[in-house]
């Protein structure tokens, strides 16, 4: 069963809150790998920092939460990259719909109030 919290904005678990701001990063691309045995593996490269000598790697993300996520609409996996023994997705946060148009407006304005003379008071 998917969170309400996911469906609905509400906050998110801090793993899945870091999850998707990986994924929202445009430098960091994240993929999902699907093996043919069905295991799944999200993952981004991680750059090496050289402040303080960690990275340089690939990373793993939480599988159960991006699956949440990707469940509850609020990440999407693009065109397939398939070899023999798995598949690969690219991760991407999905888009938030347009806000509807606004309807035009079908009923008349009301007439506007005439203008007083100068010199006229309004009367009652």
């Amino acid at each position: 069963m998917i969170s309400p919290n996911l469906r609905s904005g509400a906050p998110l678990s801090p793993a899945a809150a870091d999850v998707l701001r990986i994924v929202n990063d445009s430098g960091t691309p994240v993929f999902v790998t699907v093996h043919a045995d069905g295991r799944r593996r999200y993952s981004y490269w991680q750059p090496l920092d050289p402040r303080t000598g960690r990275g340089g790697c690939y990373t793993a993300l939480p599988t159960a939460e991006c699956d949440r996520l990707h469940s509850a609409g609020r990440i999407t996996l693009g065109e397939p990259l398939t070899d023999p023994t798995r598949t690969i997705y690219r991760v991407r946060p999905a888009r938030t719909p347009a806000p509807p148009a606004r309807a035009a407006r079908t009923a008349a304005r009301p007439a506007a109030r005439p203008r007083p003379e100068r010199g006229r008071l309004w009367a009652a």
